[in-house]
């Protein structure tokens, strides 16, 4: 994210994350694993950027695994 021109330190992560999950996409359960991970690694607000970013590229595929494993994942932070 980027506040006044700086850029997050968790934006790199976020990118490695993206990446990820563009390599393992063909495999369900490959991207179940990765995305569970990268949910578990990022902060909130960087997850939430990634669930958004997760549905608007693989809402054809894998909506409810994005929604319920984000769901998890952040059940377990609360």
């Amino acid at each position: 994210m980027c506040i006044l021109g700086l850029t997050s330190e968790s934006e790199p992560m976020l990118e490695f994350c993206k990446t990820v999950l563009k390599r393992v996409s063909f495999d369900r359960r490959l991207f179940a694993r990765e995305l569970k991970k990268s949910f578990s690694w990022l902060n909130y607000e960087d997850a939430l950027a990634l669930k958004s970013w997760a549905l608007a590229t693989y809402s054809n595929k894998y909506t409810q695994l994005i929604v319920t494993t984000f769901a998890a994942v952040h059940a377990m932070d609360a």
